[in-house]
């Protein structure tokens, strides 16, 4: 079974930063793409960014250089270090992963969730 468990979320000032972490965790896995999406209220799931086994990247557009999303494949790991956020990016923040199980399929899995809230 996958797990995926987020944490460093809270509230957060417009201008500061704050840096989300989520371990993944499996047997007989690989872990291809992870990366982060978020879901602010009334809205529906969108990608924030997501990074490769290789360490490619992908951005959304509102992105805008603010965010960076970088894995440590030995850990299983994934982050997203958020600067100067604004109030706009206040979300619940997925990980998310592509696994390949051993013999059979990729597939995506998500984590819980961790609020972020950027206000003053």
């Amino acid at each position: 079974q996958v797990q995926l468990v987020e944490s460093g979320g809270g509230l957060v000032q417009p201008g500061g930063s704050l840096r989300l972490s989520c371990a993944a965790s499996g047997r007989s896995v690989n872990f291809g793409t992870m990366g982060w999406y978020r879901q602010a209220p009334g809205k529906g799931r969108e990608l924030v960014a997501t990074v490769t086994g290789g360490g490619t990247t992908n951005y959304a557009d509102f992105v805008n250089g603010r965010f960076g999303v970088s894995r440590d494949n030995a850990k299983n790991a994934v982050y997203l270090q958020m600067n100067t956020p604004k109030p706009e990016d206040t979300a619940v923040y997925y990980c998310n992963a592509l696994v390949l199980h051993t013999g059979g399929p990729w597939r995506t899995y998500w984590g819980q969730g961790t609020q972020v809230t950027v206000s003053t």
